[in-house]
């Protein structure tokens, strides 16, 4: 067995004349939004993702990969109604919880791939030390290969959880600028990253000299320029990714003091803020510091954000507010389902040409992302001749999966 020319592992992950359409499932959505694996196949997203990034694992102190969540990701035993197979779990199969539910995913859909993310907001403490030495880097991805590759998980059987995932996603937030409180942060992560990536395609190399099978890496990129000029060596990354999904959406929301888009094309006229985040922004960046079209995956949100006590003027747009609008599970974010039902409630205000909607009601405010707009992001990944879309994420699409559908539409 030969491996594969490295333009080939790190490039070709799917058929490039299809978009890659790449959706995150968080391992909290069985919880209270009552959202399973299973209902990726009830609402028709399952048929139309190529990618599913499961979220999240996490790293400990001393940078070790661990499940945050061991009941969601391999304890929790579903009903027959419930699960993908139309089989109930039983005690003392092998594994069960959402990894062994897609793994029934993947055998109903064998074209799609799935990727364990590792990090996102609250995960990313400790990536600077884990990315610091070689001795920190080679013992992360190592035990990071060993859990999530290939499937030891601690308390069941070796290889209990072999071969579900295809690849690994580096959500590290952010290298080199802050994020969550509390978060490692060196300048030195900007060339640690790099090295880090060199560090998961060294390890997955024998892996796949042993299996025959090929390991994809990916990584969730800012949409801040400054972040990503700050964090990134954008050309060295990209020669080391399969692709990059690149934030497109969170421009602005309930930390700013005054009304904004959160995912618009183009900037608005009249923002009256410095920034002047959007997609267009976003992208000529990334591709005037070197990184590949086609390894674009642009980020798009199923979610809104809002703010409350807003002034009645200019239909609510760029007015000052007393705070984040209350919401279900988190101040200023709703989901796109939810919102939707109280669309009643709400006036709907379309700027055509920065390409962005928002509801207003007077008082509250929130963007909106619906069909329409996912309809346009869609249309503009495709004309720009970009890498795909992802979706953040995909519990909050509706029970027949409008969202999805429209953003494939205009993919098309």
């Amino acid at each position: 067995m030969t491996l594969a020319p490295a333009a080939q592992a790190h490039g070709n992950d799917h058929d490039r004349d299809k978009p890659r359409t790449v959706g995150y499932y968080t391992a909290w959505s069985g919880y209270d939004r009552n959202f399973l694996v299973n209902d990726l196949v009830k609402n028709g997203t399952a048929a139309r993702l190529t990618h599913l990034n499961y979220a999240f694992g996490f790293l400990d102190a001393e940078g070790k990969c661990y499940s945050p969540d061991p009941d969601a990701d391999f304890k929790r035993q579903f009903t027959a109604a419930q699960s993908v197979s139309g089989k109930a779990d039983v005690a003392g199969q092998p594994l069960a919880g959402n990894l062994n539910q897609l793994k029934q995913l993947k055998k109903k859909f064998p074209k799609l791939k799935v990727y364990i993310s590792l990090g996102g907001w609250s995960g990313s403490k400790y990536f600077s030390d884990a990315a610091l030495t070689p001795e920190s880097r080679a013992a992360h991805v190592k035990s990071c290969v060993d859990l999530w590759l290939k499937g030891n998980v601690p308390g069941l059987k070796p290889g209990a959880a072999a071969g579900i995932f295809d690849g690994i996603d580096l959500d590290w937030e952010w290298p080199s600028s802050p994020a969550n409180d509390g978060n490692v942060i060196r300048v030195e992560d900007k060339v640690n990253f790099t090295a880090l990536l060199r560090e998961y395609r060294k390890q997955f190399a024998p892996l796949s000299w042993r299996n025959g099978k090929k390991y994809d890496l990916t990584a969730f990129l800012p949409a801040n320029p400054g972040m990503l000029d700050r964090g990134f060596e954008v050309p060295k990354v990209f020669s080391l990714l399969t692709f990059g999904t690149v934030q497109g959406y969170d421009y602005h929301g309930g930390w700013d003091s005054t009304t904004n888009q959160q995912s618009a094309l183009r900037t608005p006229a009249g923002d009256p803020t410095n920034s002047n985040f959007s997609t267009q922004v976003v992208v000529d960046h990334y591709l005037k510091s070197g990184a590949p079209r086609s390894k674009i995956v642009f980020g798009v949100p199923f979610f809104s954000r809002g703010w409350t006590g807003v002034k009645n003027e200019n239909n609510g747009l760029f007015q000052p507010v007393s705070g984040p609008a209350p919401a279900t599970y988190e101040a200023g974010q709703e989901d796109y389902k939810t919102l939707k039902a109280q669309l009643s409630k709400f006036k709907v205000y379309r700027d055509e040409k920065a390409g962005h909607a928002w509801l207003f009601d007077g008082t509250t405010f929130w963007t909106w992302d619906d069909p329409t707009e996912l309809k346009r992001k869609g249309r503009y990944i495709s004309d720009r001749k970009l890498g795909g879309a992802m979706i953040w994420s995909l519990d909050s699409d509706t029970a027949d999966g409008e969202l999805i559908r429209a953003l494939q539409s205009g993919l098309s």
